[in-house]
């Protein structure tokens, strides 16, 4: 199981993922290819829905402390 220093980084980590994938899905999309920028947004919800889930195990684990 990883310490919360570790999660703490994981999430900071995909926080960066998730912004850089919709920065290009917006680039793309204002680019006029709209299919590949709606997969990078698409890469973007999906991290952040990971990035969501770590948060929530992150505060569970400091409620019980």
């Amino acid at each position: 199981m990883k310490t919360d220093e570790q999660l703490k980084a994981r999430i900071k980590e995909l926080g960066r993922e998730m912004t850089n994938y919709s920065r290009q899905g917006v680039e793309l999309t204002e680019q006029g290819d709209r299919k590949q920028g709606h997969q990078m947004m698409k890469l973007a919800h999906e991290t952040s829905r990971r990035c969501q889930v770590l948060i929530g195990e992150l505060l569970r684990r400091q409620k019980q402390v």
